[in-house]
């Protein structure tokens, strides 16, 4: 039984309140009443909630609340992320809920409507007041709190977190996902939207405002771009979200005061711009760090957030946190191996008379970095080394090892005045003993004048995709000869070369098999489209005809790299 009506309070603190003013202060309220202080411990509690809840003053005091009393509707421990008066609790501001559940000592289940504010408890301290009664009981006689907007239902609520992991996670673009992040809340959540994120220097930019006309979603340029640092000790809702201190209600009264700093201040332009009521705010986190901060507004939506709305938009911001973080580590990664790869792909060199350009395109789902490369350079006769190749992966393991044999085909190629063939036998015995190359592809080619105007190049071919040939007037052929076997076999075998003489104006491609592989079609059928558009763009300046060359002939669904040279030799009177 509950006992008489009074109130027992347990003092956690000295201060100006006394036990007898919280008690006095508890039982002017005709409904069940409890204070609890900043950790969620019960410290008072009147003789209505004790008879409500079944349990007496001294079960009650000294418990944290949630443990004790909070319940979902059978009965069941309802988690801390799942409960919105937790949530409001740390949030520090008045909350309401129409229907919320209490356990009592029997088992059963009490329905309640609830009331929270925070409460002075003097001395510099901060509890919180709860009021609650019987939600039938607010229903017959009309008191208590309004009844607020009810959550998502449940199912509704795992659908919508089910889409925003299969939608978030199966992009590594950060736009892309910020897009997909947008059309999930808006309009379904609210009718406005705000992402704010850190940089790696702990800057923020605010990434998106987009605002929801029915299905049209809009875009705010104006209100986007770089906001002022985050305030170390702001007590203010964005602040506290880019800290990753809690999620927080606001609207435009929350801003209406004195700034304590410029984000608070850009925090009341929003507002004012967008025309918002009401906002949730919830940080965006990582497993790692703090991202940045979700921003829910509603305008033309006349319902207001509230607290039970907090999780769930909690949940959709974690999510966000790390679909954005493993975005933002695979760009990083990317950028690295792009850093690393334009550093091992070389530049050209001058030669009087030739022209030369080189493109290399990544794997598009790769690290950025491959196997595929390509080399020009002087020789000790006054002739001119022409390389490309494609070893065996597409890692930062693939791209050493490309670097191992870039930098030997160069040091023997340089010291020993030999046929192309005899210069990449001695380079293959070498991988198969001093590097991590399991297999290799390359043509190695030198190049030079033959008089006449003429050129002459004599290569051999280690396995690779043949050289095409295109001349002045249109006319392509693949150089099909000195084709040998591919590197790293241990076969040993002796290595052809071939000769040809390139007429005035001629313009030579090599590549790697990624500009002319497809799954589903004949390596015939990739040779053939190469062949055609080379003839058809080959009136074209030099780096035109390349990177058009890529354009159309790459296949739409490749994954390979691709590596190109291409070379013309000067034109005829």
């Amino acid at each position: 039984m509950a006992g008489p009506e009074h109130t027992e309070t347990v003092p956690t603190r000295p201060g100006p309140t006394t036990s007898a003013e919280l008690a006095a202060a508890l039982d002017a309220i005709g409904a069940g009443a409890y204070i609890v202080d900043e950790q969620g411990r019960i410290v008072a509690v009147n003789a209505r909630a004790a008879q409500l809840l079944a349990r007496s003053a001294e079960d009650l005091l000294g418990h944290d609340a949630h443990d004790l009393l909070h319940r979902g509707p059978t009965g069941q421990p309802l988690p801390r992320t799942r409960c919105a008066m937790r949530q409001a609790f740390h949030a520090g501001q008045p909350a309401q809920v129409a229907e919320d559940y209490f356990g009592r000592a029997d088992g059963s289940v009490l329905r309640i409507s609830w009331l929270i504010t925070p409460y002075d408890l003097g001395g510099g301290h901060t509890g919180t007041l709860v009021v609650f009664h019987p939600a039938d009981h607010a229903r017959r006689t009309g008191s208590g709190p309004e009844p607020a907007a009810k959550p998502l239902p449940e199912l509704e609520r795992l659908a919508l977190l089910a889409e925003t992991t299969a939608q978030l996670t199966s992009t590594l673009d950060v736009d892309e996902a910020l897009n997909r992040l947008v059309a999930l809340v808006v309009p379904r959540l609210a009718d406005w939207v705000v992402v704010d994120l850190l940089s790696e220097r702990d800057e923020v930019w605010r990434s998106v405002v987009v605002h929801a006309e029915g299905d049209t979603l809009t875009h705010h340029d104006d209100l986007q771009g770089p906001m002022p640092p985050v305030p170390e000790h702001s007590t203010m809702p964005l602040s506290k979200a880019l800290r990753g201190v809690a999620s927080t209600l606001a609207g435009p009264q929350t801003y209406q005061g004195t700034p304590d700093s410029g984000i608070a201040v850009e925090q009341r332009r929003l507002f004012d711009a967008t025309g918002m009521h009401s906002a949730a705010i919830a940080p965006i986190r990582s497993t790692r760090e703090v991202l940045g901060a979700l921003t829910l507004g509603r305008a033309e939506n006349p319902v207001a957030f509230t607290p039970a709305d907090l999780p769930l938009i909690e949940d959709i911001a974690r999510r966000a946190g790390l679909a954005l973080d493993n975005a933002r580590l695979y760009q990083r990664q990317r950028k690295v191996a792009e850093t690393m790869q334009n550093h091992l792909l070389p530049q050209m060199p001058g030669v009087p008379g030739l022209r030369m350009t080189v493109r290399y395109l990544p794997a598009p789902h790769a690290s950025q970095v491959g196997g595929d490369w390509y080399d020009a350079f002087p020789l000790s006769d006054g002739s001119t080394a022409l390389a490309i190749g494609d070893v065996v992966g597409h890692d930062l393991e693939a791209a050493a090892g490309m670097a191992q044999v870039r930098n030997m085909l160069r040091a023997y190629a340089w010291a020993q005045e030999e046929p192309p063939s005899r210069i990449v036998e001695r380079l293959d015995q070498a991988i198969q003993h001093i590097t991590d190359v399991t297999m290799a592809t390359m043509i190695f080619a030198r190049i030079e004048p033959a008089g006449d105007g003429h050129s002459r190049l004599s290569w051999t071919n280690a396995g690779h995709p043949p050289p095409l040939l295109i001349s002045h007037d249109g006319v392509a052929d693949y150089l099909t000869d000195g084709h040998g076997i591919l590197l790293g076999t241990g076969v040993g075998t002796p290595r052809p070369d071939a000769t040809a003489i390139l007429p005035p104006g001629s313009t030579l491609v090599l590549y790697t098999d990624g500009l002319i592989e497809q799954p589903g079609q004949s390596l015939d059928t990739g040779l053939d489209r190469l062949r055609r558009h080379a003839a058809a763009l080959v009136h074209r300046p030099l780096a035109a005809f390349t990177d058009q060359l890529l354009r159309r002939v790459r296949p739409p669904g490749n994954d390979d790299d691709v590596a190109v040279l291409a070379l013309r030799t000067p034109a005829g009177d």
